[in-house]
């Protein structure tokens, strides 16, 4: 992200190539072309060639797999904790009645201890994504960007003749 300079100095620009671009065939007001046939007689790539060609490509399976490896356990760990306790205070209702200071019992630590691990889980995911994630998403979503202006350039050129 950058910030503006000048009048609009508060206000933060987000450096991403899709910010202010419309999804292909929402609200543009036109009806889809026809695929344009390339010159060996074969229809020209489009959009779609371009986002499967991604998704089979090494990097983008890099970022799959390593969002898996963190949400998979991560949600796993956290469904199991929240299950152990909502049997604890079912199963166990002394323990869970168990006065640890004062006022305060074993049953209220556990449910604090809930929130607390819900914020960490998610400060986690966040530093993970941001550390692990976060650049070669960017970098893929630059590789399909440049992609279709190339497409577009191309298109323009070929309608130029």
């Amino acid at each position: 992200m950058d910030k503006h300079e000048g009048r609009d100095a508060g206000t933060i620009r987000l450096d991403d190539p899709w910010y202010d671009a419309l999804a292909v065939g929402w609200g543009e007001g036109e009806e889809p072309s026809p695929p344009r046939s390339a010159p060996a007689g074969r229809p020209a790539p489009g959009a779609s060639d371009i986002y499967l060609e991604v998704q089979r490509s090494a990097a983008f399976q890099e970022v799959r797999s390593r969002y898996r490896r963190f949400v998979v356990p991560a949600t796993a760990g956290f469904f199991l904790w929240y299950v152990a306790y909502v049997v604890a205070a079912t199963a166990a209702p002394g323990l869970m009645a168990r006065p640890v200071l004062g006022a305060v019992n074993v049953a209220m630590l556990a449910g604090l201890g809930q929130f607390l691990s819900t914020f960490l889980l998610t400060w986690a995911y966040a530093r993970h994504a941001r550390l692990r994630r976060d650049r070669a998403a960017l970098d893929l979503r630059w590789t399909v960007f440049e992609q279709e202006r190339g497409q577009e350039r191309t298109r323009a050129r070929r309608a130029g003749r």
